[in-house]
């Protein structure tokens, strides 16, 4: 339950997921739960720079391979439960968007909650958006939680070539 899935994200879900951020826009790309870079990758491929990238994983072993594949890109080890003390302790400025790898099917509503919750504290005005993957066939983000936060969510890609089948959301606020 500590990883969300057997296999790291598939070529194709993290260029969906790439292609969700604007590579021109200012600002950081938080990237949540990184794992072993798949979505790290497919971002830098898309265009964004790699001092725009900040990465926030718990663990400490994916936290030195990330440091490893990508020197450039700033790894910080925490919890995103935790997102906007670890971000005011690193100095982060303005935050344009997060992306999202975290399990949140598997996680508790509270977790859920407080995860989404310090996302939308950290981005930067009311056009930041939230960008999630799910294996499941609805929303990632409990419809309850959806209407507490004031968010709206929508299914921006569906990647099939993905073991297992998987859809891309993109979250922003009502």
């Amino acid at each position: 339950m500590q990883v969300g899935a057997v296999t790291p994200s598939s070529d194709a879900l993290a260029r969906a997921m790439a292609r969700e951020i604007d590579s021109k826009e200012e600002g950081v790309i938080v990237e949540l739960g990184p794992g072993t870079g798949a979505v790290t990758r497919a971002l830098l491929h898309h265009g964004i720079a790699a001092e725009r990238l900040l990465l926030v994983e718990r663990d400490p072993h994916f936290c030195h391979l990330l440091h490893g594949r990508f020197p450039d890109v700033r790894v910080l080890q925490g919890d995103a439960s935790k997102l906007g003390k670890l971000l005011k302790d690193a100095g982060v400025p303005k935050v344009s968007a997060v992306v999202s790898s975290l399990p949140l099917l598997s996680l508790g509503i509270s977790l859920q909650r407080e995860i989404l919750r310090e996302s939308f504290r950290i981005l930067d005005g009311d056009g930041g958006s939230f960008i999630q993957f799910t294996y499941g066939l609805g929303s990632p983000v409990h419809p309850v939680l959806q209407r507490r936060l004031g968010l709206t969510g929508q299914p921006v890609a569906r990647v099939l070539w993905n073991i297992p089948p998987a859809v891309v959301w993109r979250y922003g606020k009502a």
